[in-house]
């Protein structure tokens, strides 16, 4: 509770003392002056007995993933998965895992606040974590979350009612630096993106070659495929273990 918090709650008991702090001669600004002062001082002693949290070690690796359309607050099946996938493959070093924060629903201009949460964590990541190397990751409309965190450039072609202004700008060239790989399951296809009124993901140039992009057999999403069981078997068809070796073979040895 914050100081003025405390006055809006308390309020109602401090008006009927005016009458009584008038008869003794003392202005009822002088009390509130006095209260504010009080409650204000208790406050500051209050948060210096909160305990700050410690900062967490810089790990080695860290995962920032995108889950996909109507998946739980997390990573999601698939990214779970290529998680588990991956922690074997990098020896003893550290990994953490960021899931990227957006509603991952059908209302598509949403995809916005992953692409600025995902945009914002990996910035802040490699300016605090310099020696971290991350691996990018997404699953359908998580992969197309992340493909257009790499662009080098806002895209033609918003959607309506959304201008350029609305959209993230592109990270820094010198964050790809920080960035291993980039591992894309089910990345939605130019007339899927073109059917929902979205632009087409374009790759930057600096993520090109440590990206890889996963489309399953006859996946409609990615392909012009028409199984749409395709589509949910990333996790079961092999694919989040080819992923897997891919970012492991992009990230740098571990330091002696």
């Amino acid at each position: 509770m914050t100081a003025p918090q405390v006055f809006s709650e308390y309020g109602p008991v401090l008006r009927p003392l005016r009458c009584c702090v008038n008869i003794w001669g003392v202005h009822i600004r002088h009390l509130t002056r006095f209260l504010s002062i009080a409650v204000v001082t208790t406050w500051a002693l209050l948060c210096a007995w909160v305990p700050s949290a410690s900062a967490q070690p810089c790990p080695d690796v860290e995962v920032v993933f995108a889950r996909g359309t109507g998946e739980p607050p997390g990573v999601g099946g698939t990214g779970q998965e290529f998680v588990d996938a991956l922690t074997p493959r990098i020896g003893d070093r550290s990994m953490a895992v960021y899931p990227v924060n957006y509603p991952a629903s059908t209302d598509w201009p949403t995809a916005l606040d992953g692409i600025r949460d995902a945009g914002g964590h990996i910035e802040a990541t490699a300016a605090n974590c310099p020696k971290t190397k991350m691996v990018l990751g997404g699953y359908s409309q998580g992969a197309a979350v992340m493909g257009y965190v790499t662009s080098a450039a806002v895209p033609d072609g918003l959607p309506e009612g959304i201008s350029p202004s609305d959209v993230p700008k592109p990270m820094p060239p010198e964050v790809a630096d920080h960035v291993a790989a980039v591992t894309l399951f089910g990345t939605p296809s130019n007339r899927v993106m073109q059917q929902i009124g979205a632009p087409p993901i374009t790759i930057g140039p600096l993520y090109q070659a440590k990206t890889i992009e996963l489309c399953a057999p006859d996946d409609p999403v990615c392909s012009d495929g028409t199984d749409f069981a395709a589509h949910g078997a990333y996790a079961q068809d092999g694919m989040v273990d080819q992923a897997a070796d891919f970012a492991a073979s992009h990230l740098q040895p571990q330091p002696r």
